[in-house]
């Protein structure tokens, strides 16, 4: 056995059977291994190593399970970067593992001799060089240990030569040697008990409590939901927290910031207190102002507690067992006035939608409408990515989640790029499940358009029932980016930079041997959806959207409303912005006049 066999029968031993990898002679060694391995664990050739990482973390991210990549040294090792970084800032367990150079040319500016302990220093919780065939056993176990205790990225780097050799997977018994073992325990922690009397005083005097909860709470479904009924409080989730609650309970009043939605927005800026559960939620003009409302926060990660709103009571511990152990000493509100509230402001948003995505501008179509005829017809079970940009606003809003459904995206990198192959790395790991993933066309462009090359080459694993659909927003233009220029800048669309080339997605995806449906009418949106949702091929659905609807933020603020209003006056799209602006707030205003809430 050579080392590179020992390497993939230790990650096999760790639970991993699939890896997402690039080919290089850095790895001359583990390809031959993975060859004789015979599938187990299977290499997965992405077109490019960023896009394999990505699909890495978005295993984590859908199964729990540690993602696995790997890349040949220098440059492949350079192109990992980006898809490690998002599994880092949204704490998944990643291992990659990276070829280096022989070590008798190390320290020489040896061709693709990259300093690799450096380079992944930052995006590591651990790295190790493997220098000796009798260290990779301890390298491997003590990298899987580390992904999975901090939920983040650990690197092995492995020279050539060193994979060509004997594997020790017994060490010599001598001074220095150290013998490890697979295998890893979730810890149950819990805060003291003096701290969990803190909280709960707290959140009982509160009259009116609002929830915020994010990915940390992905096993408390039920406690966050009694623990909401005993509170007489909203649920507002964090973009990353999706799927932990369902969007059909009556309290829950979905995203919150810029993406979110009014009822959010009206619940936290309005309580007395905060209820943060498993959450870093990062924005402070979404948060209640300083002093106004009380605190409260359930983090696992003692660095993290109490460093977005100032808290009254910090609960070090995992979401469940500390919800657990706080719900008996909370006591029931008698007045629910202020969750009657919350309810009527969630009834009250989802008609500003259906208006909203009702509304039809000359030429192309809504993009809410996109999202809007989706989320009633969203498959169950389904799985749902979505990549970073405008079509992201309309991914949150308009998709009503219900129970058994999974959604993800990029939430704390927020970078381009990973709706693709998160909806590859969600298909791979449930192939029994739908796929559905959100792109806008710079992203698609990006790399989205090469991956759907990975899709054909698996299609006999990725294809059949039930669907996998990528929906793209054709807008020819870099829709977001342009809207915080105007925003945030107060600077008008500048094309040079905004305007991307207007592709044939659909014809693209059948040039493949993929079906493509292109859609650039209102009233065929539903139908579109309906040919996918059928399709038992790989479906790139084309829709032609309109890029001057704009993503209102749930309230606007002075300064911002200031510029967007300076850049309005010089840009080259003032006329359309102007209307489809004023209808889309027509509707919020509209359906909020008095008597409202009970015509429907």
């Amino acid at each position: 056995m050579k080392v590179s066999d020992y390497v993939l029968d230790r990650i096999r031993q760790w639970g991993v059977h699939r890896v997402y990898a690039y080919p290089g002679d850095g790895i001359n060694g583990m390809l031959g291994a993975f060859d004789r391995a015979q599938g187990d664990p299977e290499f997965i050739q992405p077109r490019h190593e960023e896009m394999g990482a990505f699909m890495a973390c978005a295993h984590a991210k859908f199964t729990g399970e540690v993602g696995c990549c790997m890349a040949t040294s220098g440059p492949g090792a350079i192109h990992l970067l980006n898809g490690l970084y998002d599994a880092k800032l949204d704490h998944q367990p990643v291992v990659a593992i990276v070829g280096q150079q022989k070590r008798i040319a190390q320290g020489t500016h040896y061709q693709q001799e990259i300093a690799l302990e450096h380079l992944f220093a930052d995006v590591s919780e651990f790295v190790q060089i493997c220098m000796h065939p009798a260290q990779v056993r301890h390298v491997i176990d003590r990298a899987f240990k580390t992904a999975l205790t901090t939920r983040s990225v650990a690197t092995i780097v492995i020279p050539e030569d060193i994979q060509e050799e004997k594997a020790q997977p017994a060490p010599p018994k001598t001074h220095g040697a150290v013998f490890s073992s697979v295998g890893w325990s979730q810890p149950r922690l819990l805060p003291n008990e003096d701290e969990l009397r803190v909280a709960a005083d707290v959140l009982n005097e509160g009259k009116k409590v609002a929830m915020l909860i994010g990915q940390g709470a992905a096993h408390a479904t039920d406690e966050v939901v009694q623990a909401a009924e005993t509170l007489g409080a909203g649920v507002a989730k964090a973009l990353l927290g999706r799927e932990v609650l369902p969007d059909d309970l009556p309290f829950v009043t979905g995203p919150i910031g810029l993406l979110g939605t009014k009822a959010s927005d009206e619940m936290v800026m309005n309580c007395d207190t905060l209820f943060m559960i498993g959450t870093s939620f990062p924005y402070a003009e979404w948060l209640p102002d300083e002093g106004s409302a009380r605190g409260v926060e359930i983090d696992i990660d003692g660095r993290m507690i109490g460093i977005r709103y100032p808290m009254d009571a910090h609960l070090v511990g995992d979401a469940k067992e500390t919800l657990k152990a706080l719900l008996p000493l909370l006591k029931p509100k008698q007045d629910r006035s202020w969750r009657e509230k919350i309810e009527k402001d969630v009834r009250t948003w989802d008609r500003i939608l259906d208006d909203r995505a009702g509304q039809h501008f000359d030429g192309e179509v809504n993009p809410q409408t996109v999202a809007h005829e989706l989320s009633p017809r969203l498959p169950e079970g389904c799985i749902l990515t979505a990549d970073s940009g405008s079509a992201t606003n309309w991914w949150a809003r308009h998709l009503k989640l219900r129970k058994g459904m999974r959604a993800s995206l990029s939430g704390t990198l927020a970078t381009m790029g990973p709706g693709v192959p998160y909806a590859i790395g969600a298909r791979f790991a449930y192939p029994d499940r739908p796929v559905i993933a959100f792109v806008g066309d710079g992203a698609f462009q990006m790399n989205g358009m090469n991956e759907m090359i990975t899709v054909k080459r698996y299609i006999d694993r990725l294809g059949g029932s039930p669907p996998l659909v990528f929906c793209v927003f054709n807008n020819q233009d870099l829709n977001q980016v342009t809207w915080e220029q105007r925003a945030m800048a107060g600077e008008p669309k500048f094309p040079g930079s905004q305007d991307v080339p207007d592709v044939p997605y659909a014809r693209y995806a059948e040039l493949l041997g993929l079906r493509g449906i292109y859609c650039d009418r209102q009233d065929q949106v539903g139908a579109a959806w309906e040919a996918a949702l059928a399709s038992e091929v790989p479906v790139v659905l084309e829709f032609k959207v309109d890029a001057e609807v704009p993503p209102i933020p749930p309230h606007i603020m002075y300064t911002q409303g200031k510029k967007a209003a300076k850049a309005a006056v010089k840009d080259p799209e003032k006329v359309g912005m102007a209307v489809r602006g004023f209808r889309q707030k027509l509707a919020e205003f509209y359906e909020q006049l008095p008597g409202r809430d009970s015509d429907r």
